[in-house]
C-alpha cells in the first residue's frame, strides 16, 4: 500500500491506495460498515439463519473480482490502522455482474442461490439507473464503527471525488445507501438523487454527483 495525506484537517491520516495484501482489513471493515445496512439486510434476507455468513462472502467475492478488474480501491490509515476503504468503479466498466460467471458461480456457493439471484437483480436496477455520460461507481465504501463521526468518511469520499475528477472520461460518481440517515451527510457533499429502488418495506436511494476535473 502507497500513502499520502491531502488533508491537514486530519494530521493523523493517511489515504492509502489498497492492494491484495489488504483484503482481509478491507473484507473486516466492510462486513462491520453494512451487516446492519437495510439493504443488504434485505438482499441477504437477515430473518434467514446464515445471513452473516452470506454478507461476509458476498464482501469477499465483490472485493476479489475489483481486484480482479484492476479497480481503484483506496483507504484511510489510522496509526498505522486501516479505518475506512472505497472501492471505485472506472465508468468505462458499467459492470454487468450476470456476465462474471466466475464471480456469479462462487457466490452461488457461498451466499446462496436465492442471495445472488436477489443481488443481480438490485444491481442491475442501479445499472439502469446510471447517467449518461458515463460516471463512476462506488459500490463498497464503509468505516469501520469505532471510527465513524470522526470525518474519516468525509475525508475518504473527497479522496474518491478527486480521484474521480482526474478521469476525464467520467462525467460524475453513483453510490447508494438504503440508510436514510446518510442523506443527509450525501446531499452535503453535493449529492443528488437519480431516483430510488423499492427493497422490500424500504426504499435504497441513487445518488449522483458530477465531477469535473479541477482548473
Amino acid at each position: 500500500m502507497t500513502g499520502s495525506n491531502p488533508d491537514n484537517t486530519h494530521p493523523e491520516a493517511v489515504i492509502v491506495r489498497l492492494d491484495e495484501t489488504a483484503i482481509n482489513e478491507a473484507k473486516s471493515i466492510l462486513f462491520q460498515a453494512y451487516r446492519h445496512e437495510p439493504t443488504f439486510q434485505y438482499l441477504f434476507d437477515h430473518r434467514r439463519p446464515g445471513y452473516e455468513q452470506r454478507v461476509r462472502a458476498t464482501i469477499r467475492e465483490l472485493i476479489n473480482l475489483y481486484f480482479d478488474l484492476n479497480q481503484e480501491a483506496i483507504g484511510v490509515m489510522v496509526n498505522e490502522t486501516l479505518v475506512a476503504v472505497a472501492f471505485i468503479g472506472e465508468p468505462e466498466l458499467r459492470l454487468n455482474l450476470a456476465e462474471q460467471f466466475s464471480w456469479r458461480l462462487r457466490m452461488m456457493l457461498t451466499a446462496g442461490f436465492a442471495s445472488t439471484r436477489r443481488y443481480l437483480e438490485y444491481h442491475d436496477r442501479i445499472r439502469a439507473m446510471l447517467p449518461q455520460p458515463q460516471a463512476h461507481q462506488l459500490p463498497l465504501m464503509g468505516v469501520h464503527p469505532k471510527y465513524q463521526n470522526r470525518g474519516y468518511g468525509r475525508l475518504l469520499l473527497e479522496t474518491v471525488q478527486r480521484l474521480c475528477a482526474d478521469n476525464p472520461r467520467g462525467s460524475g460518481l453513483v453510490l447508494d445507501t438504503g440508510n436514510s440517515r446518510y442523506l443527509q451527510f450525501y446531499e452535503s457533499e453535493g449529492f443528488r438523487s437519480l431516483g430510488k429502488l423499492k427493497l422490500g418495506d424500504f426504499e435504497d436511494h441513487v445518488l449522483f454527483r458530477e465531477v469535473r476535473p479541477a482548473h
